[in-house]
């Protein structure tokens, strides 16, 4: 029996999504460069791309358990979208790969973009357009494609929201529109989720768009269809601290109305554990190699904070909701 420990890997690795192409699987998520603006220093892998500037680091595993970098994905688009580049996510359609992600300047004027490559591992060209208006939406981050059961691709994204109708937050939250082609949205957006409790608080008192507010973070949506009902699992809180975990809605229809009734007080999926796991979140699910059993594959920070890395654990299913059976730090049996 395979065991694992995590992280599964050493380097920093945030908002890892996982997935598994022709038995091999492969996970991208947001490098120390990609977080710190300083994608131009990234030192290209030797066989990938040596001519070209490349952004978002690659992992591959043939096991599930050791994960190797084996490259960088993105070819850097203009420099003018900005230098930070956020939370990758990648789909498959039609025989080829579509990478969605974020681009913008530091913690403002993201962007969502999209870039396509025939190859796992790249490299993937920007089509040159975003998927958002900018001009309408100045922050929208974190694209998570979805598939339904009859064929029709949807995108779940994060942006912020300033009202506060009906005792919602005000702050960063979820919405879903459907993909038109895979590259461009039908522009029906729907409003997944907004914050409602404590724990979701990013900041009190944050200066946002020429005002203060209390704010409040939904993000890194990740849905799955389970039992015919949809469940969006988000991460909530500061990205920063111990409050931050994995929650998730749930509803009916894939556009909604989402609900997460229930987590009044706290994250009911992950959360940290004092003195072992700090700040675990924005997560994907993958099947693990027996093909029936899932897996949260998610980010934490180092004790010292010094790097979040990737982790996985059991997802499991019980008639009260998805629980993780995790975070773990000792082995873990596969």
């Amino acid at each position: 029996m395979q065991t694992y420990t995590n992280p599964v890997y050493k380097g920093y690795f945030a908002d890892p999504f996982a997935w598994q192409y022709q038995g091999v699987y492969y996970a991208i998520g947001t490098g120390a460069a990609e977080a710190q603006g300083m994608v131009d220093a990234i030192a290209d892998a030797a066989n990938i791309n040596s001519n070209n500037k490349c952004v978002f680091p690659l992992l591959r595993s043939f096991d599930f358990v050791n994960w190797d970098f084996v490259g960088n994905a993105l070819l850097r688009p203009d420099p003018a979208l900005g230098d930070n580049f956020w939370a990758p996510e990648v789909a498959y359609c039609d025989g080829k790969f579509y990478l969605y992600y974020s681009v913008g300047h530091e913690d403002k004027n993201h962007q969502l973009r999209v870039a396509t490559s025939d190859t796992p591992l790249g490299p993937y060209q920007d089509v040159g357009e975003p998927l958002v208006d900018p001009n309408s939406c100045p922050f929208a981050i974190d694209p998570h494609p979805f598939c339904d059961d009859d064929g029709q691709w949807y995108l779940f994204y994060a942006v912020d929201f300033l009202d506060t109708p009906d005792g919602v937050r005000a702050g960063t939250a979820l919405v879903v529109d459907k993909l038109q082609t895979m590259t461009q949205l039908a522009g029906e957006g729907k409003v997944v989720l907004r914050a409602r409790s404590d724990w979701q608080r990013f900041l009190a008192n944050r200066l946002m768009y020429g005002k203060i507010y209390d704010w409040h973070t939904l993000e890194g949506p990740c849905v799955r269809k389970h039992g015919g009902k949809y469940y969006c699992f988000y991460s909530g809180g500061r990205w920063e601290t111990e409050n931050y975990g994995v929650d998730y809605g749930l509803a009916d229809n894939v556009m909604g109305p989402y609900s997460d009734a229930g987590n009044e007080n706290g994250p009911r999926v992950l959360k940290s554990v004092p003195n072992f796991v700090r700040g675990p979140g924005h997560n994907s699910i993958v099947l693990g190699p027996d093909g029936h059993t899932e897996y949260l594959v998610y980010h934490a920070w180092t004790e010292n904070m010094e790097m979040r890395q990737i982790c996985l654990d059991r997802l499991i299913w019980t008639p009260e909701g998805p629980i993780c059976k995790g975070p773990t730090w000792t082995p873990q049996n596969i």
